[in-house]
């Protein structure tokens, strides 16, 4: 996928593998998971990695089955304060849980105390028979040869990821992830999930919720996502959210002393968009000689919103581009090339046991299989270039009118799915699922990715549930509040939750 398109559709995703947790023991499906040490460095003390063996149909049993790559934090609480195991899920679609989990447990360190954490890598991501679209990109970028090659190449695209992916391709989507956790909570030997899952994070676990809700235990969802709207309207609604968040941080920058762009927030606006247009017209070079284009300072000013703390670098990148016209800080916030696979550690001897290696664009080409496996509907696929482009252009005010600076990137999206067979309807249908528990959502007033708006959409879909208002800024509330923690903890480790919405202030 080239950058606009990837940029348009990517979530957040964190960073790859790291070297350990690659083997584990192999069961038959819903048997116990056969725990081992993570071989290599770095992982945490105590981690341990397994594999769960699912079918690749879980409505048509016999077509196989697929290995999924496990990881587990055994709780520290001493005696019997253990309260069973807690299911993890960081985001994408496309985000490797293992290696997240490895990467950055101290986050989870109360919940930690008398959960198991549980994460896994969902069936075509990461080491769990991952989707590659030929180990490059998935997409193309809109094609300057105009909307001809731009539909050929991605009718192309789509064919080659479905051959290089293997047979695992046609099973990947959140609901049969959903079914896979479902045997994952079997295999750990708990009666109901226990779950906490953020922006992606929240579909799957709705999505667990609706079909298995008396399997459902104390489940959190933090940076919800929605469950109605179709790929082209989630891009839109996003581009809006985007918008606001870079709103919210040009407030902060003029409070800033040093601020490029001064004290006027109205301006502010104008000359970010006068950035993005004029490297979009001539862009800059950055190191190793990579262009550096405008919609690549979009890509990277969007990164940057997700988390607050970023928010200093983003406004010393900002000023470095302006005043010196050098993209490194910019670059080094989210540039316009993946990075490279990690390396295998020295010393350690590949096993043809092992799961498989990661193709370089697992994340990208899981993250639009995922989401077009989720949504039914469809560009047609006799549809003409010129069809295309009468689309494009029909669409193109309205995404501009949302961002100006983030509403071209998104735009793509419409496309994302053309060539690519037809999604299920069955999120699309949730509809307050009769025995589902009560459980939280978290939404933040600032997010960048999943808008406010996607909370009490998605709490009016599910029903029993209680809505946390956080009136910060950022992509999700658990680790940037300690407000929010507490409510989620609580809940998570007590069982306590109190009825209607509740907020939690802005935190600094």
């Amino acid at each position: 996928m080239g950058t606009a398109l990837a940029g348009a559709l990517l979530a957040a995703v964190p960073g790859p593998w790291p070297a350990g947790a690659e083997r584990a023991g192999v069961k038959r499906a819903g048997a116990g998971i056969q725990w081992e040490a993570c071989p290599g460095r770095p992982v945490p003390a105590g981690l341990r990695c397994g594999t769960l063996t699912v079918p690749l149909d879980h409505e048509g049993k016999g077509k196989g089955t697929v290995r999924i790559a496990v990881a587990k934090l055994p709780a520290t609480a001493p005696g019997g304060k253990r309260i069973g195991s807690l299911v993890l899920n960081f985001g994408g679609p496309g985000a490797p849980g293992v290696s997240t989990l490895a990467a950055d447990p101290h986050a989870f360190a109360e919940l930690n105390k008398r959960y198991d954490l549980v994460a896994f890598d969902p069936r075509g991501v990461g080491r769990s028979a991952p989707v590659t679209c030929g180990g490059g990109t998935a997409e193309g970028d809109a094609a300057p040869d105009g909307p001809a090659a731009e539909l050929a190449a991605l009718r192309a695209a789509a064919r080659r990821c479905a051959l290089d992916s293997g047979p695992v391709f046609p099973y990947v989507g959140t609901v049969s992830v959903a079914r896979d956790m479902d045997l994952l909570r079997q295999a750990l030997g708990e009666e109901k999930l226990d779950f906490l899952g953020f922006s992606y994070g929240t579909r799957l676990g709705a999505v667990y919720a609706a079909l298995f809700p008396r399997r459902t235990g104390r489940m959190v969802l933090d940076g919800v996502d929605t469950l109605t709207e179709p790929l082209g309207e989630q891009a839109l609604l996003s581009a809006v959210g985007q918008q606001r968040a870079l709103d919210n941080f040009l407030v902060w920058c003029a409070h800033r002393q040093g601020c490029v762009y001064g004290t006027n927030t109205r301006t502010a606006r104008a000359k970010v968009q006068a950035l993005v247009t004029r490297l979009d017209a001539a862009p800059l070079t950055g190191e190793g000689g990579v262009r550096f284009t405008g919609q690549d300072v979009a890509e990277a000013i969007g990164t940057a919103l997700y988390a607050r703390k970023t928010w200093p670098d983003l406004a010393d990148a900002l000023a470095l581009v302006e005043r010196r016209g050098d993209p490194v800080g910019l670059m080094q916030l989210g540039g316009p090339d993946e990075p490279p696979p990690p390396p295998r550690p020295t010393g350690e001897v590949p096993d043809a046991a092992a799961l498989p290696a990661v193709p370089a664009d697992n994340a990208t080409a899981a993250l639009v299989a995922v989401n077009c496996a989720d949504d039914p509907d469809r560009g047609d696929d006799q549809a003409s270039p010129a069809d295309i482009a009468r689309e494009l252009a029909e669409l193109r005010p309205v995404f501009l009118a949302a961002s100006p600076i983030f509403g071209p990137r998104q735009l793509m999206t419409v496309l994302a799915c053309y060539g690519r067979p037809a999604g299920t309807d069955f999120i699309r249908r949730i509809d307050r699922p009769p025995g589902i528990p009560r459980m939280l959502l978290v939404g933040t007033r600032g997010d960048p990715a999943t808008p406010y708006e996607w909370t009490e959409e998605t709490a009016k879909r599910l029903g029993n549930t209680v809505v946390l208002d956080y009136k910060g800024d950022g992509h999700t509330g658990y680790v940037a509040s300690r407000c929010v923690q507490g409510y989620v903890d609580h809940f998570l480790i007590d069982g306590r939750l109190p009825s209607g919405t509740r907020s939690c202030p802005a935190e600094d």
